[in-house]
């Protein structure tokens, strides 16, 4: 069996000082996709910021695709990042430049430099979500379906090892936030893992899956009944 791509055993999570869950075990494979829930308050997007290095991992074992972050120095988050792909409720995208700039402005953040590779790479992602005629189009022009399909094409630049999702269909209509799910679960079928963090208790049902669930100031695992 391969090495897990998310593992925590016996973590604590901390917002600044404050203790936010305690005792977390959680593990995420290759492949496996893994709704994470809880109320307003409970620790979700403590813990997503901590699995992307923006919140220090402070005891117990925090491993994320290779990383020891209870060891992770601040210069390697960078590194930590191109092996994961982020995507926020709000799509982050940068409005005053076309999708195509959008996607070249991540891929020379991350040390892409070949013209030619950069522009082939972000014709690839756009065909997997669906949106390679979308190319020249500025993002205020798409709708916000088309706008978090560009934000999930963002996080696949660097081919990460695990998409971390943080409510990624929070902002979105019934109809868009299927679409949204079933690529996320097309993702995940293709082998990246896929971690993500929802309120929305009937996608949750028509796609039933593993469930990290922050309660009672822990990380409580379940399988969809």
């Amino acid at each position: 069996m391969s090495d897990p791509i998310i593992e925590i055993k016996n973590a604590s999570i901390f917002q600044r000082e404050n203790l936010v869950l305690s005792n977390v075990n959680l593990t995420l494979n290759k492949g496996e996709f893994v709704y994470l829930i809880g109320r307003t308050g409970s620790g979700k997007s403590s813990l997503m910021k901590t699995l992307y290095g923006e919140l220090p991992a402070r005891d117990g074992i925090v491993r994320v695709a290779g990383y020891d972050l209870t060891k992770l120095r601040h210069r390697d988050i960078p590194y930590l990042r191109r092996k994961i792909g982020i995507v926020f409720q709000d799509f982050q995208l940068l409005f005053d430049r076309s999708v195509e700039k959008n996607l070249e402005f991540v891929l020379k953040a991350t040390g892409w430099r070949e013209p030619s590779e950069i522009s082939k790479r972000i014709q690839e992602v756009l065909l997997m979500v669906g949106l390679a005629d979308k190319r020249k189009v500025m993002p205020h022009r798409l709708s916000g379906g088309e706008q978090q399909s560009v934000a999930i094409a963002r996080a696949l630049l660097n081919a990460p090892d695990v998409i971390l999702a943080d409510e990624p269909t929070g902002n979105l209509d019934p109809d868009t936030t299927l679409e949204v799910m079933k690529l996320l679960r097309r993702i995940s079928d293709n082998g990246q893992a896929v971690l993500m963090a929802t309120h929305n208790y009937t996608l949750m049902q028509k796609y039933p899956s593993r469930i990290a669930n922050c309660k009672n100031g822990t990380v409580v695992c379940s399988d969809m009944e």
